[in-house]
C-alpha cells in the first residue's frame, strides 16, 4: 500500500453582507467571510491538503479567483472535484483532520453536521473526518475577529 499526506491552509476576512460558510453549512451570524466563492476556508484548506497530498499544486491553480465560472462559487463542488481529482489518480481517503480558528461563532454545536456534510461531499465515511475549533485567546487577527482560519491535514491511500 502506498500512502500520502498533505496539508493545507486558507484564511479569509470577516465583513458585514456575507454569509458565513464552514466545512459545507451555513451559521448563523452577523459576519460572513470574504472571497471569490463562498469563501468556506475549512473546505479550501481540505482541497489544498487533498491538493498537496497528490502534488496538484493548490486550490487558486485550478478554481482561480480571475475566473468568473467560480464567482460566488459553492466550495463544496470544488471540494467534489477535488476528490474526483484523487480518485482518478487512484487513491482514496484514509482521514482528514480539520482546525478552524474563530472567536465566534462558537463551532461545537455545528461539529457533527459540518463532519457528516463533509463526509456525504467526499463520498467517505464520517469516521474518516476530524473537525476541531479553537480560538486564539482573542490574540491576533483572529482574536480581533478580523477573520477566520482552518488548517487540514490528509492521509491518502493507493
Amino acid at each position: 500500500m502506498s500512502i500520502r499526506i498533505g496539508q493545507g491552509f486558507d484564511v479569509h476576512r470577516l465583513v458585514e453582507g456575507r454569509e458565513l460558510w464552514l466545512c459545507g453549512i451555513k451559521l448563523d451570524h452577523t459576519l460572513g467571510l470574504l472571497g471569490h466563492s463562498d469563501a468556506d476556508v475549512a473546505i479550501h484548506a481540505l482541497c489544498d491538503a487533498i491538493l498537496g497530498a497528490l502534488a496538484l499544486r493548490d486550490i487558486g491553480y485550478h478554481f482561480p479567483d480571475t475566473d468568473p465560472r467560480f464567482k460566488g462559487a459553492d466550495s463544496k463542488l470544488l471540494l467534489a472535484e477535488v476528490c474526483r481529482m484523487m480518485r482518478e489518480h487512484g487513491y482514496a481517503l484514509g482521514n482528514c483532520d480539520i482546525t478552524i480558528c474563530a472567536e465566534r461563532p462558537k463551532l461545537k454545536p455545528h461539529i457533527d453536521e459540518m463532519r457528516a456534510k463533509l463526509a456525504e461531499v467526499m463520498e467517505t465515511e464520517v469516521e474518516n473526518v476530524s473537525v476541531k475549533a479553537t480560538t486564539t485567546e482573542r490574540l491576533g487577527f483572529t482574536g480581533r475577529e478580523e477573520g477566520i482560519s482552518a488548517y487540514a491535514v490528509v492521509l491518502l491511500t493507493f
